[in-house]
C-alpha cells in the first residue's frame, strides 16, 4: 500500500520537466558535498589529509562540481563530482585504507536515503501531509499544503537520488568510486595496466552511458537493483508510520 501510495504522489507531481531539472539540480546540491566530504574524512582518518588541505571536506557544492557530470545528473539523474584528493602513501594499510575511502561516498549516500525516506514518511503519513498531497494531485490552491507537497517531492527524489548515486558509483570504470575500490585489490600489473589505459576505459564507460540512454536494456540491471535498494529502504522506515498516525 505504501509503494502505490509513492507511485500515485510521484505522477501527480511530475509533469514538469523544469520543475523537475530544478528539485534534482537542488538534490544534486545537497548530496554532492555529504559523497565528497564522505571521502575526504575517511581519508583523514586513516591518516591522509590532503583533501582538508586542498579545502575538499566542505559543505560548499561548488568546491566539488564536475561540469560533465552535473549535466548528466540533470538529464538522467546521476552523474558524478570531482575526484577527491588522496595520497595513498599516507593512508594505514594502503588497500584496505583505500578501499574504505572509495566505499565511503556511496555508503554516506545510502545513510542519506534512509534519513530522506524516515524524513519523508514522518510528514507524508500525517494529517496534513495526506491532504498535501491530496491537493497536489487536483491542483487545488493551498499555500501551506503545496510548500508540504513539494517538501515531499525533494525528499522522494533526494532518496531515489541517493539510491542512484550509490549504485551507480560502485560500477567498477573510471571515475567512479567502483573502480577506485576495485583498484585497491588488484595485482600491481593489473593496476598499472588500467592507470596506462584509463583514457580508453573511461571512453568506454562514456559510450557505455550513451547506449544506456537509448537503450533501455542496457540500464535495465541497474534500474532493477535501484528500485530493489529504494524498497529496502522503505520498508526499514516502516516503523514510523503508525507512529505518526496517532
Amino acid at each position: 500500500m505504501q509503494k502505490k501510495g509513492l507511485i500515485m504522489f510521484s505522477g501527480g507531481l511530475s509533469g514538469d520537466k523544469m520543475v523537475i531539472y530544478a528539485i534534482r539540480l537542488l538534490v544534486f546540491l545537497l548530496i554532492i558535498p555529504i559523497h565528497e566530504s564522505a571521502h575526504g574524512l575517511m581519508a583523514k582518518w586513516l591518516g591522509d589529509d590532503t583533501a582538508k588541505k586542498e579545502g575538499r571536506i566542505s559543505l560548499n557544492p561548488f568546491v566539488h562540481l564536475d561540469l560533465a557530470g552535473l549535466v548528466l545528473m540533470l538529464l538522467m539523474g546521476f552523474g558524478w563530482a570531482k575526484p577527491v584528493p588522496v595520497n595513498i602513501s599516507n593512508i594505514k594499510h594502503r588497500r584496505a585504507g583505500y578501499a574504505l575511502v572509495s566505499a565511503a561516498g556511496p555508503l554516506s549516500n545510502i545513510l542519506a536515503a534512509f534519513v530522506g525516506a524516515a524524513i519523508f514518511n514522518t510528514l507524508y503519513y500525517t494529517k496534513t501531509g495526506q491532504m498535501a498531497v491530496l491537493d497536489s494531485i487536483s491542483g487545488a490552491m493551498n499555500t501551506e499544503h503545496n510548500i508540504l507537497s513539494a517538501v515531499l517531492m525533494l525528499l522522494l527524489m533526494f532518496v531515489n537520488i541517493n539510491v542512484t548515486l550509490a549504485l551507480f558509483n560502485l560500477i567498477p570504470l573510471p571515475p567512479l568510486d567502483g573502480f577506485n575500490l576495485v583498484r585497491a585489490f588488484l595485482p600491481v600489473a593489473a593496476d598499472r595496466w588500467i592507470y596506462a589505459h584509463q583514457r580508453q576505459i573511461s571512453t568506454a564507460f562514456i559510450l557505455l552511458l550513451l547506449l544506456a540512454a537509448n537503450i533501455p536494456e542496457v540500464s535495465e540491471p541497474l534500474i532493477v537493483l535501484i528500485e530493489k535498494v529504494e524498497g529496502l529502504i522503505w520498508s526499514s522506515v516502516e516503523w514510523i508510520i503508525p507512529l505518526v498516525r496517532k
